[in-house]
């Protein structure tokens, strides 16, 4: 099992993230929203990533419907993620990290697709919702694995697609201030109008 899942990846599905950081608990962005690889213990904040993870590995977890999710970008350059579902939300690609609960009014009749593990709808032809079913698949069946060496390349620009609008939210990455920018203010023009000029009657003949 130790080939086929790294050592740190149970313990990123199991963290609680967007904890206030008891450290820096008035600081703006004391929000844990940071996990190392290294290390692989609690989630943490962006201060204690500046002063005890500095030059660790660390990846970003956001947020997505109060769901954690991580950018594909990120997690792909560490585990092999073939196999698992991924979204379009505000022009990020996505993959959550663990099962979400399936909407009551939904039914998987007349679904083409669904997750192995948790039978959640799945937009594409993928095997699991998350990375949490795919931990489930590989204990219970071993025939895939997170090793990025035998990685089997499923996941392609155009199958990622966007999630329902009423899900598709702004991730949350811990710090709200980022999500909003000032408005520029125009300059101020340096021409300025001369008044009272004088005009001269036209000279005789």
């Amino acid at each position: 099992m130790e080939m086929l899942v790294p050592p740190w990846l149970e313990s990123l599905l199991s963290a609680a993230f967007f904890t206030i950081c008891p450290r820096h608990r008035e600081a703006p962005r004391s929000e844990c929203n940071m996990f190392c690889l290294d290390c692989n213990t609690d989630s943490f904040c962006f201060y204690c990533r500046s002063t005890q993870h500095k030059d660790h590995p660390v990846i970003q977890i956001r947020r997505s419907s109060y769901h954690d999710v991580v950018r594909v970008a990120e997690i792909q350059k560490v585990l092999d993620i073939s196999g698992v579902q991924t979204y379009v939300i505000n022009s990020a690609r996505v993959l959550f990290l663990n099962e979400r609960p399936q909407p009551k009014s939904s039914t998987s009749k007349g679904v083409s697709h669904l997750c192995e593990i948790c039978g959640r709808s799945l937009l594409d032809p993928f095997r699991f919702c998350s990375l949490g079913c795919k931990l489930v698949g590989i204990k219970n069946s071993g025939d895939t694995n997170f090793n990025l060496s035998t990685k089997n390349e499923e996941i392609r620009d155009g199958m990622a697609r966007r999630l329902p609008l009423k899900e598709e939210e702004e991730l949350r990455e811990g710090s709200q201030q980022d999500m909003y920018k000032s408005t520029p203010i125009p300059p101020h023009s340096t021409s300025r109008r001369r008044k009272g000029i004088p005009h001269r009657a036209p000279l005789g003949p």
